[in-house]
């Protein structure tokens, strides 16, 4: 985050007060920016938009991972994260607060920095005879090397407004403590999460802890922790590789259901763990053969090939440090689509060819959308966007 202090020049505002009377506001910034994923909103994220609201006349909240499939990581969505932060304030304040959708680039920065410039550019109010200051506000927490500080580093044009860092105020610790029993999770959120939380938030916790969508995020924190302890004796940190098919055939891309947690119901791209004694590329026509007993013969698969990249993105997946090299096949436009599994309806579930109108974010398993995107250009679908 580039550094910068808070400079003495001021803006007005004129605003009705409590009485009815027209009083005049000075702030410092036209606009500040925060950009987070309030997975949940704690007392941290809180403390960082009442400053905003306090130095600036409009306040941009960018909540990213927007539409997102649930995941422990990325439990809620846009809309109830929403709701959260709002709850948080009084109507007054509320009025000041743009709370807009972002949808992460995980494999290109350059499509994320242009969509938070535009998000910004169009919501920043004008203002007379002049450029809106605007400024980026954000926690201070000291390292450059976290991922945060160095999404803030890409904005140089802007300026920063740092705020004290809530010691103890972290997420994934919230997270960790709401996806295990129930029993658990309503003690904790009557007693220790008071000190996180604000009130108003907890109770939408508890209200998520009769969704199904909470049952099922627990079915896979249970599956996580069977995971985690079939490696516990491993003397490093397991590294695992994968691989993942993108075939496309005139306007279709090549995808299986997945039938059990975690992501069950979601699309995913074909692939698997690559066997000892294989090389990459022959690992992915295995599984193309294999999985979805795609009929396409391998000299034609093979002849195909336009690309392959490996995406490491440190969370992108769910049983930890995982490496995915997937290849691209484009193959020849057909008015008929290759054939794949032809057992019966139960096949046809687990593998289909989806129109590439009809993908969005939440409906791919962990960061196969983005897969996808790298090699098409896709741009997400939801109109908020």
């Amino acid at each position: 985050m580039p550094s910068s202090s808070i400079l003495p020049t001021t803006h007005r505002q004129s605003s009705i007060g409590t009485e009815g009377q027209l009083e005049s506001r000075t702030y410092q910034y036209d606009c500040l920016v925060f950009i987070g994923r309030f997975q949940p909103v704690h007392h941290g994220h809180v403390a960082v938009m009442e400053e905003a609201l306090r130095v600036a006349r409009q306040v941009i909240v960018l909540v990213g991972s927007a539409w997102q499939a649930r995941s422990l990581r990325n439990p809620f969505t846009f809309d109830e994260r929403t709701r959260m932060i709002r709850s948080c304030f009084e109507d007054s304040a509320n009025m000041r607060l743009e709370i807009v959708p972002l949808l992460d680039a995980l494999y290109n920065d350059d499509v994320w920095v242009r969509d938070v410039q535009r998000k910004v550019r169009d919501i920043a109010r004008p203002q007379a005879n002049r450029m809106p200051r605007i400024a980026l506000i954000g926690a201070n927490r000291h390292d450059s090397s976290t991922q945060s500080s160095y999404y803030l580093s890409l904005f140089p044009q802007w300026e920063s407004v740092a705020v004290p860092l809530h010691e103890g105020m972290a997420a994934s610790r919230i997270r960790e403590v709401i996806f295990t029993e129930r029993a658990r999770a309503e003690d904790w959120l009557d007693n220790e999460g008071r000190e996180l939380l604000p009130a108003s938030v907890a109770e939408h916790l508890r209200s998520f802890l009769d969704e199904t969508s909470w049952q099922g995020l627990v079915e896979e924190r249970r599956l996580l922790e069977q995971y985690r302890a079939a490696w516990s004796d491993a003397p490093y940190p397991p590294l695992f590789i994968t691989v993942n098919a993108v075939v496309v055939q005139s306007g279709h891309v090549l995808l299986t259901t997945r039938r059990a947690a975690p992501g069950k119901g979601l699309y995913a791209l074909p692939g698997g763990f690559v066997q000892p004694q294989e090389r990459l590329l022959d690992a992915c026509l295995r599984e193309l053969k294999e999985r979805v007993r795609l009929k396409v013969p391998e000299p034609v698969l093979r002849g195909s090939l336009r690309g392959q990249r490996m995406f490491d993105a440190p969370h992108r997946s769910w049983r930890g440090r995982t490496l995915a090299e997937a290849f691209y096949f484009a193959l020849r436009p057909e008015q008929q689509l290759p054939r794949l599994r032809s057992s019966g309806k139960e096949s046809e579930e687990q593998a289909r060819w989806v129109a590439l109108a009809d993908l969005e974010p939440d409906t791919l398993f962990e960061d196969h959308f983005f897969i996808i995107q790298n090699f098409l250009g896709l741009h997400a679908g939801p109109a908020a966007f």
